[in-house]
């Protein structure tokens, strides 16, 4: 996704439609203009600062996943490890602030590190060099691809391929593309702690000739247990693997309020008339039940299968296993607004014991965009514009 264009990762629209769709009474004047029985405090405060130790304030932040074009890149991609730390929603509105004070974040090349990892996009039929660079990391950490189908050395796994990629070491992955589709890779060095640490991403891989719905956007969904990211961070707690309790729920590793916000978050950003497509992943250990207000989506693509026109039925929810992606689509053609896409395990739409906020996003009209709700929900999401 282009610096200019905003939304969550995908197609969205630019920076310069954005700020003309607000109007010129719209963000700016919102500021002030809520009443205190009304509007929570949009106060900067550090995540866990009462807990964080010296180390952890020092580390960078994640930023949003990047759409890494891998055509353009030869490809080939270098993903490396960084500690780093994560905010989830880093306000206190909606229960905040929610963050993981350090985890295991991807950065591909010379990219800010993310969690989700960046988003590996190709053309069906390229051979990818992946190569995992863990020269700085203090952990072994592995890549396994869904989806696509290599060779038993590239397959990820330590115990069954005899490869594990070492502290201060590097290993290239061969990675052909020959399943188009929406997949998942995550390290398998010990898999759920790694992954719960925040190595996982998408791989998508678009078939020849592929045509982009008008707007298109992949949103990767996940529950957390924090304890094992402050654990790392010196925090007196203790994960339990086989007691695990999720107490954080994001869309593209941001909470609402935050999964809001234009630049930060994954508002999903329609005009009227648009047809939309998705590309939704669960990275997390649980099913997640999605589900979109006001319009009736059709599935198209299901773990790099298209699914025949017959099956194609209209729906409003899905559930969403681990590890299983699908690709939805529909149309933007209810009456211009603001319409929640959430999951519906709606202990899951929280902060802590605040609700709404956690798995919850949002589809926005641009045509919505110049009124005072849409300025009242920047405001709780600290975009200022």
């Amino acid at each position: 996704m282009s610096g200019n264009q905003i939304g969550a990762p995908g197609t969205g629209i630019s920076r310069r439609r954005f700020m003309a769709a607000t109007g010129t009474t719209g963000l700016a004047a919102a500021a002030g203009c809520m009443t205190a029985t009304t509007t929570p405090s949009t106060r900067q405060v550090d995540p866990g600062a009462a807990t964080q130790n010296r180390a952890t304030q020092d580390l960078p932040t994640t930023s949003k996943p990047e759409v890494v074009d891998l055509d353009e890149r030869g490809h080939e991609v270098t993903l490396k490890p960084v500690q780093a730390r994560h905010d989830m929603h880093p306000l206190e509105t909606m229960g905040g602030p929610v963050g993981l004070p350090t985890t295991w974040a991807f950065a591909a090349d010379d990219g800010d590190p993310s969690v989700p990892a960046p988003i590996l996009r190709c053309t069906e039929g390229a051979e990818l060099e992946i190569t995992l660079d863990n020269t700085d990391a203090d952990a072994p950490h592995t890549l396994h691809f869904h989806g696509v189908q290599k060779t038993w050395e590239n397959d990820g796994v330590p115990t069954t391929t005899g490869i594990t990629v070492m502290p201060g070491e590097t290993h290239t992955y061969t990675i052909p593309a020959n399943v188009a589709g929406t997949h998942l890779y995550h390290c398998h060095y010990q898999t759920p702690m790694h992954m719960e640490m925040g190595m996982f991403g998408i791989l998508r891989v678009d078939p020849e000739g592929y045509e982009e719905a008008d707007k298109e956007y992949f949103m990767t969904v996940k529950e957390w247990d924090t304890r094992l990211a402050r654990q790392h961070a010196g925090e007196d707690v203790q994960f339990d693997l086989t007691n695990r309790r999720p107490d954080a729920f994001t869309v593209n590793g941001k909470c609402a309020p935050r999964t809001l916000h234009p630049e930060e978050g994954s508002p999903i950003l329609v005009d009227q008339g648009d047809t939309v497509r998705i590309h939704w992943v669960n990275g997390g250990f649980m099913s997640h039940p999605l589900h979109i207000h006001n319009h009736r989506f059709k599935v198209v693509e299901k773990d790099g299968a298209e699914y025949p026109e017959g099956m194609q039925f209209k729906q409003d929810v899905l559930n969403v296993a681990p590890a299983e992606r699908y690709t939805i689509e529909f149309e933007a053609d209810s009456d211009p607004g603001i319409y929640l896409m959430h999951c519906h395990k709606v202990d899951h739409v929280r902060n802590g014991s605040t609700y709404p906020g956690g798995m919850l996003s949002g589809i926005v009209y641009t045509e919505a965009m110049n009124t005072e709700i849409f300025a009242n929900l920047m405001e709780y999401a600290g975009y200022e514009g």
